[in-house]
């Protein structure tokens, strides 16, 4: 299947990596930089500015003109499939296609919007490159290399100047407190990462991390008093937010549910709209990062779904129910699971608010639900399901390291979601959206499209990869959204 036309970008002529690469402008090789061991990949010479360390580290591309970053991305993503299309091999399955690859892979969608396209962004604390503990920014390095420095993100490309904006109050909300920054929980201190979320409708929600260590209530009460105040009345007014949390936690990552939100000034949500619908966010609630790109990539997973009037859409790692509501007039039904109990609250209520009443959202682990729903499904309706887990596949979310017992509980959690999809003779069409489709959820493709095993109780007949398309979601990053469409 092509992509729509609306979609499509204008055709290139693809040219090798390597003559891409070597053709840029000889001013250029002055910069310090060097090729490294995948393409598109670059790492920073002694010498360079902290600035340009930072940019190498999280926007590996940013030298390199659209078009480039866009064959670089293209040339990757051809070198999943391949490996897709191996592994399927050894597996028994000759699904290869003209030019090697299991399905077609079309040309990388281009985003609308190529700087400052993230509407969310996570600030750290740690010490800058001036040893000031109290630096709100980016890292460069790594913890187990124990050479961590954070670098303020001014220079950024893909960060908005609204989200630099409160990054660098917050770093002034700190330096003026005599609370210490909290770098290594056992060594003591409080102040915490900074997230910053922002819609197209002028919206902007700051949320703070706060480790309360042995701090009494009437103390923490003080420090959320004065942190309001500055971001109300002092300095930090000037980013005017619509939305101020704040969040005590002794883990490096916990939800709404193990350590509430508390919102100390403004709206509990804000707002976005895409595709004409109307979208609720809270703190914690996952939304493609890249709005102006995510209406491009809904529009195509609208059209390649085929669904028609009689559909039941399956919604899985629905999120906010961004992708099933912008379906739900052309289906008879979605069914949306999640495992963020707030994100379903607001999925819930988009779909109310967007006067849509043929969606229904579970709150629970996909890898749960999904099975006791598909187990007794007897529903004579088409069903179609769309999957766009985090970049984990689908598997349970988990936020500390693995042990080898850990990995293989876990292998076993999401291998139930595959196996219950799998296993469901009724779906007969699947859209997988993954931002990293090099990682587990090759597991994921594989598992799908791999030969009846009964001992694996993989029983169902196998999906095909039909066809490729991957979304430019995060320029100047080495990444793409890349959404395959598998049929049976």
């Amino acid at each position: 299947m092509a992509l729509p036309s609306a979609l499509r970008p204008p055709l290139r002529r693809l040219c090798p990596l390597s003559a891409l690469l070597s053709s840029r402008p000889a001013g250029n090789k002055t910069d310090g930089q060097r090729k490294v061991k995948t393409a598109g990949e670059w790492c920073s010479l002694p010498g360079s500015s902290w600035e340009q360390r930072l940019a190498d580290a999280v926007t590996p591309l940013w030298r390199l003109s659209y078009r480039e970053q866009l064959q670089v991305k293209y040339e990757s993503q051809k070198k999943i499939l391949q490996t897709l299309t191996s592994c399927l091999e050894e597996r028994g399955r000759d699904i290869q296609k003209p030019g090697g690859l299991c399905c077609p892979l079309q040309p990388v969608v281009p985003s609308p919007i190529i700087n400052g396209y993230r509407n969310k962004s996570t600030f750290s604390v740690n010490q800058g490159p001036d040893g000031n503990p109290k630096t709100v920014g980016l890292y460069v390095g790594t913890g187990r290399a124990r050479n961590i420095v954070c670098v303020k993100a001014n220079h950024m490309e893909n960060i908005p100047p609204k989200h630099k904006q409160v990054a660098q109050c917050y770093e002034e909300f700190i330096r003026g407190s005599p609370l210490d920054p909290c770098i290594l929980f056992h060594q003591g201190g409080h102040w915490r990462e900074l997230v910053v979320r922002t819609t197209s409708r002028g919206h902007t929600m700051a949320v703070v991390t706060f480790h309360p260590q042995a701090l009494g209530q009437e103390a923490l009460a003080a420090q959320k008093a004065l942190l309001k105040e500055f971001f109300t009345c002092g300095p930090g007014a000037a980013c005017a937010l619509t939305s101020l949390y704040f969040q005590e936690s002794t883990m490096t990552r916990c939800s709404h549910e193990q350590s509430p939100f508390q919102l100390l000034h403004g709206e509990p949500h804000i707002f976005e709209e895409v595709l004409g619908l109307k979208f609720r966010i809270s703190p914690d609630a996952f939304f493609q990062v890249n709005t102006a790109g995510a209406e491009v990539l809904y529009q195509a997973v609208r059209e390649l779904s085929q669904a028609g009037g009689d559909t039941v859409l399956l919604d899985i790692c629905c999120g906010t129910g961004t992708i099933g509501l912008s379906l739900a007039h052309q289906v008879s039904k979605i069914i949306g699971i999640e495992v963020v109990e707030k994100a379903v609250e607001d999925a819930r209520w988009n779909a109310a608010f967007n006067g849509i009443s043929n969606a229904e959202f579970h709150a629970g682990k996909a890898e749960v639900t999904l099975p006791q729903l598909l187990s007794a499904w007897e529903d004579a309706r088409p069903l179609i399901a769309v999957v766009n887990p985090s970049r984990a596949g689908l598997r349970e979310r988990i936020y500390s390291s693995f042990s080898s017992l850990k990995q293989r509980i876990l292998y076993k959690l999401y291998y139930r979601v595959v196996r219950a999809i799998r296993n469901c003779s009724a779906i007969r069409r699947l859209l997988y959206v993954s931002c990293k489709p090099e990682g587990e959820a090759m597991r994921n493709f594989l598992e799908l499209c791999c030969p009846p095993d009964a001992g694996r109780k993989l029983v169902g007949e196998p999906f095909t990869p039909t066809l490729a398309i991957p979304f430019d979601m995060f320029p100047h990053t080495a990444h793409c959204e890349l959404v395959l469409l598998f049929t049976r």
